[in-house]
């Protein structure tokens, strides 16, 4: 079976002249219906223009070619939980509003945001600074929404259960505006028995949060075992938690209209720290496929077609 109405991809690179259509051409290169996208670097808040992002040709690009879906990922040095240095606050808001305008622009539906970290305050006073941050951020007329992301519990990250989120999106007025991104890798870092249990834990989760708000899925292997509170994603299948369980995730009926983005990370080559190779092709058609191949990074080293 070669599912081709699979809602799958990964996370593709914004830079260059192209912006958005290099994006779209990176995603059907690999086979893709999904994709994210940073609007710019993660570690900083620089960010062009809309105008020069490219948005249109983009677009166009992706309903010529079955791109679906395109989900955005905000900066994680973003952090609206941080209630030791307010003077971050209110840049925190406003870079989020504008993430927003910038995520529409490209058709995106979905805004992944790490909730925060509490930074030695405590969880409660980062979960009700979150809240107060995305009351201040969301507005009636927005057509995205923030898709808050489960985390693995590193540091002293909030959102590390379903309890914390949920805590989260109560607090939040117009919280329609709110949804959920499940990490496969923080999630059983965090915890929860993702690897032999994903039905117990999607029923968990609905109890708590409500499925109907699960709206993106960071589909990743994870380097460490369950409840690890590690957070080092790895290749599809090459990880603790499996091929099997993954790909079961992947083709779950209830979330077949959910994307699943894929952060594994690109192999570097020992002797050459120059050259990388992307998993994200192969790991496309093995879900598509429904079968592992051992030979992933044999084929990725050999450039092997997918």
């Amino acid at each position: 079976m070669n599912d081709q109405s699979l809602l799958i991809g990964s996370h593709v690179s914004m830079n260059g002249k192209d912006m958005f259509l290099g994006s779209a051409k990176e995603a059907a290169g690999f086979n893709e219906t999904a994709f994210m996208v940073y609007t710019g670097a993660p570690q900083n808040t620089i960010r062009k223009p809309i105008e020069k992002l490219n948005a249109d040709s983009g677009k166009a690009y992706m309903h010529d070619h079955g791109l679906k879906e395109v989900v955005v990922h905000a900066p994680y040095i973003i952090n609206l939980g941080n209630t030791l240095k307010p003077q971050n606050f209110a840049f925190g808001v406003q870079f989020l509003q504008q993430e927003i305008t910038r995520a529409e622009a490209i058709g995106a539906k979905q805004i992944v945001l790490h909730p925060g970290a509490h930074v030695g305050a405590g969880p409660q006073k980062a979960i009700n600074q979150i809240a107060k941050g995305l009351n201040e951020v969301i507005t009636p007329n927005q057509k995205a929404q923030i898709a808050l992301e489960t985390m693995a519990g590193k540091g002293t990250e909030v959102g590390v259960n379903f309890e914390q989120l949920a805590e989260i999106i109560e607090k939040v007025t117009d919280n329609e505006k709110l949804s959920v991104t499940f990490d496969t890798c923080h999630t059983s870092d965090a915890g929860y028995n993702i690897k032999n249990d994903f039905d117990g834990v999607l029923n968990e989760f609905d109890h708590i949060i409500g499925i109907n708000r699960l709206k993106v899925i960071h589909l990743n292997d994870s380097k460490n075992e369950q409840g690890s509170h590690k957070d080092r994603h790895q290749i599809i299948g090459l990880g603790t938690i499996g091929f099997n369980t993954l790909n079961y995730i992947a083709h779950y009926q209830q979330l077949a209209n959910v994307p699943k983005i894929m952060e594994t990370p690109v192999l570097k080559d020992p002797d050459n720290k120059k050259v990388r190779y992307n998993p994200h092709g192969y790991e496309v058609t093995m879900l598509r496929r429904q079968v592992f191949n051992p030979n992933i990074i044999d084929d990725m080293k050999a450039n092997r077609p997918f």
